[in-house]
C-alpha cells in the first residue's frame, strides 16, 4: 500500500517477483520491468521502508518478548509454590484470573467506546474549528528559536506546533500523522540522511515527554473502576507532566547548548513560570483534602469549559457542529474497536502474573529495598505501570487498571499508577515510529534525554501524589 503507487501495479502484469521481501529488491520489485533499474528516488523509499520494517521488527519482537515473558515468569512461579510451598491451588487461582481479565476487558471496553466516540467527536470540532492552527501559531516563534537550525518560515515549524497543540488538547489521531509529517521536513533539513539532527532529537524528546492538558482516558479508566470522582487526579497529572516536559526540554537544551536566554523563549518561558511557582505557592497552603477536592474541582471546570469552548468557537466560525460531532464520533468509534485484542492480551497476561505471586514477589523486593531507606512503602503497589510503560502503553494500561482492581480505585497506590500512567509515554515506540519513519539509525542523545524526561515523571508522579493524597 504505501509503496505501490510508486510504479503502478505489478500484479496486474502476471509476473512473479522472487525475493522481493528482502530489502535489496524493494525498489527493484516496484518497477514494471524487473531488467530495468529503479530510478534513485523509487531505491530512496524502498530503503526507507527497509529501515521502517527492521524499527518495527524490532519493537514487536520486545513486545513479544514481553508478554511471553509474563506468562514464563509466572509459570515458573507457580511451580515454586506447588513444589516447594506446597500451595496447590495456584493453578486454579492463575486459571480464574484468566477468564476474569478477560471478562474485565470486555466491561472495559463498554465505557471506552462511549468515552472515545464522545471525545473525539468534540475534538473534530475544535478541529475544524481551528483552534489547533491557532496555538500553533502562537507556539510558532518560541520553536522557531529552540530549533535555530530550521529557516524562519519553514514549513515544519508550522507542523511542530501542531503537533503539540493537537497533543496538549488529546487529539492523539490528528497529533501522530502531523508529527510524521514535521519529522520528514525537518529530514529535508537534515545533512545526514542516518543520522538525527538536533531539531529532530528535541522534536521526539518533547514528544515522548507526554504533556497533555487533558488525561480524558485516564478519567475515563477511573470511572469504570467506580471512583465517585475520577477527575481527582487532573493537578497531579497536570503539574508531573509539566515536570517531566521541562527536564526534557533542559535535558536537550544542555546536550546542544541552546539559547535558553533569548528575549524569545524567555518571553514564553518566565510567565509561564512565574503563574506555575504563584500556583504552587497558593496549593502549599492548602491541606490534603483541600488539595483533593481543588482538584477535582478545576478537572471537572476545565473538562466541561473546554467542550463548551469548542461548541461556541465551532459555531462563531460557522462549522456544523452536529455534523462535526458525528465525523468524529464514528473515528472514535473505529479507534475504540481495534483496542479489544490488545486489551485483552496485556489484561490476561497481568492477571495471570499478578495470581501466580511473580508480581508480588518483586514488589516484595522493592518494598524491602525502600524500607530499608527508611522511606515509605505506599507508592511501591503503583510501580508497575512505571516499569512497563516505556516498552508497551497497552501493558501500562493493563497494570494501571489491574492495580486499581487489586488496591482499589482510590487507593493511594491506584492514584500514583494512575498519575504515572497519564505523565509519562512509552519512549520506545516514539522513537521506533518517529525515526523510523525517516530512516534514522543513529540517534545520538535522544534516548537518554527521553528516558530521564519519562524518569523525571514518575518520581514527579510519586512525590505529587504524596502531596496531595497521603
Amino acid at each position: 500500500r504505501f509503496l505501490g503507487p510508486l510504479c503502478g501495479p505489478i500484479a496486474t502484469q502476471g509476473r512473479s517477483h522472487k525475493g522481493w521481501r528482502s530489502p535489496i529488491f524493494v525498489g527493484a520489485a516496484l518497477c514494471r520491468d524487473t531488467r530495468a533499474q529503479p530510478s534513485p528516488e523509487i531505491a530512496s523509499q524502498g530503503l526507507r521502508y527497509a529501515i521502517i520494517r527492521a524499527f518495527f521488527r524490532g519493537y514487536t519482537r520486545m513486545l513479544n518478548g514481553l508478554w511471553l515473558g509474563f506468562f514464563l515468569v509466572a509459570t515458573v512461579s507457580a511451580l515454586a509454590q506447588w513444589l516447594v510451598g506446597g500451595n496447590a491451588g495456584i493453578f486454579a487461582a492463575m486459571v480464574e484470573s484468566i477468564f476474569a481479565m478477560a471478562k474485565l476487558s470486555v466491561e472495559v471496553m463498554v465505557l471506552l467506546f462511549g468515552t472515545l466516540t464522545l471525545w473525539l467527536g468534540f475534538l473534530k470540532i475544535a478541529e475544524k474549528a481551528g483552534i489547533v492552527e491557532w496555538l500553533a501559531k502562537v507556539l510558532g516563534p518560541l520553536f522557531a528559536r529552540l530549533m535555530p537550525e530550521v529557516p524562519p518560515g519553514h514549513p515544519a515549524l508550522g507542523l511542530i506546533t501542531m503537533n503539540f497543540a493537537a497533543n496538549g488538547l488529546g487529539l492523539d489521531n490528528a497529533a501522530t500523522p502531523i508529527g510524521l509529517k514535521a519529522m520528514r521536513a525537518l529530514q529535508e533539513l537534515n545533512p545526514s540522511s542516518t543520522t538525527a539532527s538536533n531539531a529532530q532529537i528535541l522534536f521526539l524528546v518533547l514528544n515522548a515527554s507526554s504533556l497533555t492538558l487533558l488525561p480524558v482516558t485516564i478519567f475515563m479508566y477511573r470511572a469504570q473502576q467506580g471512583a465517585p470522582d475520577p477527575t481527582m487526579v487532573f493537578l497531579p497529572i497536570l503539574l508531573a507532566t509539566s515536570v517531566s516536559t521541562l527536564v526534557g526540554l533542559l535535558s536537550v537544551a544542555v546536550m546542544q547548548r541552546l539559547r535558553l536566554w533569548d528575549p524569545v523563549v524567555l518571553a514564553y518561558f518566565i510567565p509561564g513560570a512565574l503563574l506555575l511557582g504563584g500556583f504552587m505557592a497558593f496549593l502549599g497552603t492548602l491541606s490534603a483534602a483541600a488539595l483533593a477536592s481543588l482538584s477535582s474541582i478545576l478537572g471537572n471546570l476545565t473538562l466541561f469549559g473546554v467542550i463548551m469552548l469548542f461548541l461556541v468557537i465551532g459555531a462563531m466560525r460557522r462549522v456544523k457542529v452536529y455534523e462535526a460531532f458525528v465525523e468524529g464520533a464514528k473515528e472514535g468509534f473505529d479507534v475504540a474497536k481495534n483496542l479489544l485484542p490488545y486489551l485483552v492480551a496485556m489484561l490476561v497476561a497481568v492477571g495471570v502474573l499478578r495470581a501466580s505471586g511473580a508480581l508480588e514477589l518483586a514488589l516484595d523486593g522493592i518494598r524491602h529495598a525502600v524500607n530499608w531507606m527508611g522511606l515509605d512503602t505506599r507508592f511501591v503497589e503503583g510501580l508497575p505501570t512505571a516499569l512497563v510503560k516505556p516498552f508497551s502503553g497497552s501493558a501500562a494500561r493493563a497494570m494501571l487498571i489491574e492495580t486499581m482492581q487489586t488496591q482499589g480505585v482510590d487507593s493511594f497506590p491506584a492514584l500514583v499508577a494512575a498519575t504515572i500512567q497519564g505523565s509519562t509515554e512509552t519512549t520506545f515506540y516514539v522513537l521506533a515510529v518517529y525515526f523510523g519513519a525517516v530512516g534514522i539509525q543513529r540517534v545520538r542523545h535522544a534516548v537518554g534525554c527521553a528516558l530521564l524526561a519519562e524518569f523525571s515523571g514518575v518520581i514527579a508522579a510519586i512525590f505529587i501524589c504524596y502531596w496531595f493524597f497521603a
